[in-house]
């Protein structure tokens, strides 16, 4: 490893293909070397993840046989996320991730290998300790990332359980998309310095309109609406799985093509909807506060609120998935006429909309395929890439994004080949091992 503070910082961004830290990075990180216990408080998809793990990076011990670094997250897409980002930068340290959802027991298996990271959900981590599988002696770094979420999820009891196994002198660092009150008593210090880049969002061009209809045809209004966006992103939230799980269906009936996320979901189909979405095999994905903050969802065009969240923090993380780092961006507010606006929103902040008419909906040109092989395998994404044209024929501008998971890979290509390749390529050998190929549901 490279020594000196220039020379890691060279390395941590060379290895992510990245020139150099953003303006909200660099304050971060030059707090952190003057404060043992920081916060940063930024919005949704300004690069807070960089920011905490560089210094994370710096005080890891290559000579250590012990975890020296815990990464406590909300939700289990967010600590997937961070180990991908964490195994790109290719340091050669070991990371864990633990979360509901999969084996406990592969989890342990894994942590008795003393990696030298951990990244984990509350609920998982707090199972670790208490069962004695997550040994804390030697954790010079906690990371608390999206720690508002945490709480408002009701973690205290879970987090708690972890910090009581800590020995309190570790370094803390904070992020949260929105500004905290009183720290919990179990956090080991008051009073953290704080780095405010919340401001950037007073710079956003977001256009909040106001869609009414009737409470009858609320969700054919929504059809409507969305017909409209033409194969732009588009995300919809509503306060509840049982809406998400309703409204999927119905448009499911009428032929319009969409990804689903809630927490009822198993952690493969959510994983496997969100690489439709992030492909772009699929333009509209209808979901609960699970995809307002903390994933790794590109940037989208158009927010529907279907049902409106009851507390304006919620309000304000979903709309900061649109209109990111001064782009453009519309919100749309789904008001029946039996609903009212809750308190934080006046109707003079919106403009009305009318949308009469439903506009036929355009096919994605890509198809997503599913490969039996994945990073245990040893595969990348050049591999993917070579075997789809070497093999099976296609062009490379057939080819769209690439995602490797553990255990299989999904792709998206061309919608007018995907067949053709699974024909073709289904059985046949990727580096040196047979590879089961189908189009993914």
């Amino acid at each position: 490893m490279i020594k000196g503070k220039k020379g890691l910082e060279q390395q941590f961004l060379s290895n992510l293909e990245i020139a150099e830290f953003n303006e909200m990075q660099r304050a971060f990180i030059d707090a952190t070397e003057k404060h043992p216990n920081t916060m940063l408080l930024a919005p949704t998809g300004s690069g807070k993840t960089l920011a905490f793990l560089f210094p994370l990076f710096k005080l890891l011990d290559p000579d250590s046989r012990s975890i020296q670094a815990l990464i406590i997250v909300p939700s289990r897409e967010l600590a997937i996320q961070i180990e991908q980002v964490f195994k790109s930068l290719k340091t050669g340290f070991r990371v864990s991730t633990c979360y509901g959802g999969h084996s406990i027991k592969l989890e342990k298996n894994s942590l008795g290998e003393f990696p030298a990271v951990v990244i984990g959900t509350p609920g998982r981590l707090s199972d670790h300790v208490n069962q004695g599988s997550l040994e804390t002696e030697a954790i010079k770094l906690v990371v608390l990332d999206e720690f508002d979420k945490s709480l408002q999820l009701g973690f205290h009891d879970q987090l708690r359980d972890v910090f009581r196994k800590l020995s309190g002198a570790q370094m803390h660092l904070f992020t949260s998309a929105t500004v905290m009150g009183r720290l919990p008593d179990f956090i080991p210090f008051d009073d953290p310095p704080v780095v405010d880049f919340l401001f950037q969002n007073k710079d956003s061009k977001l256009e909040l309109k106001l869609f009414p209809t009737s409470s009858k045809e609320k969700v054919q209004g929504l059809m409507r609406l969305v017909s409209h966006f033409q194969g732009e992103a588009c995300i919809v939230f509503c306060n509840h799985r049982e809406a998400v799980d309703r409204i999927s269906m119905l448009l499911k009936d009428n032929g319009y093509e969409h990804a689903v996320l809630h927490g009822g979901m198993e952690q493969l189909d959510r994983e496997k909807n969100l690489i439709k979405f992030r492909s772009g095999i699929v333009h509209l994905l209808i979901a609960t506060d699970l995809a307002s903050r903390g994933l790794d969802i590109p940037e989208i065009r158009h927010i529907v609120h279907y049902q409106l969240p009851p507390k304006k923090d919620a309000f304000t993380h979903r709309n900061g998935r649109t209109a990111r780092m001064h782009a453009s961006g519309q919100g749309y507010l789904v008001l029946a006429n039996d609903e009212a606006l809750p308190d934080y929103l006046e109707k003079n902040m919106t403009e009305e909309v009318a949308i009469e008419d439903t506009v036929a909906s355009l096919p994605s040109r890509f198809s997503l395929l599913y490969l039996s092989a994945g990073k245990k395998d040893k595969i990348s994404k050049g591999d993917i890439a070579g075997f789809l044209i070497k093999n099976g024929g296609a062009k490379a501008e057939d080819i769209g994004l690439i995602t490797i998971m553990d255990f299989a890979s999904y792709v998206a290509v061309s919608r007018k080949i995907a067949s053709d390749l699974v024909k073709k390529l289904n059985g046949e050998k990727l580096k040196k091992a047979k590879v089961k190929i189908a189009e993914a549901n």
